[in-house]
């Protein structure tokens, strides 16, 4: 008897089965997530450098394949619309009132050629190593060496004021809904990208146009940039001038209420 209790008591308790612990069922989960996304990557690339494929092009290259692309639609737009106007003339005749009518809608909406005199402003960036040219001016910082947005709007708009019958930006022709727009150095206008140097051109009276051009106060802050730092400007005369006519989309987009 004593044998026996001394067996039973001498005995332990039952031992319980072992549980997991949290943090080793979540290192397990995560191991699981790895090996997942591993495996997902091997399936997409099939043997193929991700990094380096074609699909995966720098931001500028598809800004120039997009700009390209739109300058092949103008020129499409353009032949077109070419087209139609011989027709328009061959249906219903060149001198009727309605065609004179349609004429003057497209002299005012810059869908036609326009000839004139005028004069050509060109800007153009500061060499990248450009230092003061005045005493006292601070050294130049990068944006100070390059063109802005605000300096070409200035131009453009101390053109329209000086009673510019139209305007072209580079070889594009401005109209009323027309956005002059920089990204960096870069210009962006109705679609197509263009680099400095970049050319305005104004048919009217010369004189006007000059006299707005030396009056803009905008201007006149961009012309200290001339002096102090070598940033480009030059003013030319035209004696005769053809801006070519819009040929881009003039379909206007506009935000509508909910119904």
């Amino acid at each position: 008897m004593s044998n026996s209790a001394d067996s039973t008591s001498g005995a332990g308790p039952a031992r319980r089965p072992r549980r997991l612990r949290p943090a080793r069922l979540l290192t397990a989960a995560v191991f699981a997530l790895a090996g997942l996304i591993f495996w997902t990557s091997f399936n997409t690339a099939k043997g193929t450098n991700i990094r380096t494929d074609a699909s995966m092009l720098r931001l500028s290259d598809l800004i120039r394949e997009r700009s390209k692309g739109n300058g092949d639609l103008e020129r499409g737009t353009a032949a077109l619309r070419s087209r139609v106007d011989a027709l328009a003339g061959r249906d219903g005749g060149s001198d009727t009132a309605e065609a004179r009518k349609l004429a003057a809608l497209g002299d005012a909406a810059g869908t036609r050629p326009l000839d004139g005199t005028g004069l050509t402003v060109t800007l153009t960036d500061a060499p990248p190593n450009a230092t003061a040219k005045i005493p006292g001016v601070p050294p130049p910082q990068p944006n100070d060496l390059v063109i802005h947005q605000q300096d070409l709007q200035a131009v453009v708009n101390a053109l329209w004021r000086g009673g510019a019958r139209g305007i072209e930006v580079m070889d594009q022709r401005l109209i009323s809904t027309s956005a002059v727009r920089c990204v960096g150095n870069t210009l962006i206008l109705q679609g197509r990208v263009y680099s400095p140097p970049y050319k305005v051109t104004a048919v009217g009276d010369r004189g006007a146009l000059r006299k707005a051009l030396d009056t803009a106060p905008a201007i006149r802050n961009y012309l200290q940039y001339v002096q102090a730092y070598g940033l480009g400007w030059k003013v030319e005369d035209r004696g005769s001038v053809t801006l070519p006519g819009y040929t881009g989309a003039v379909d206007l987009h506009y935000a509508r209420p909910m119904a």
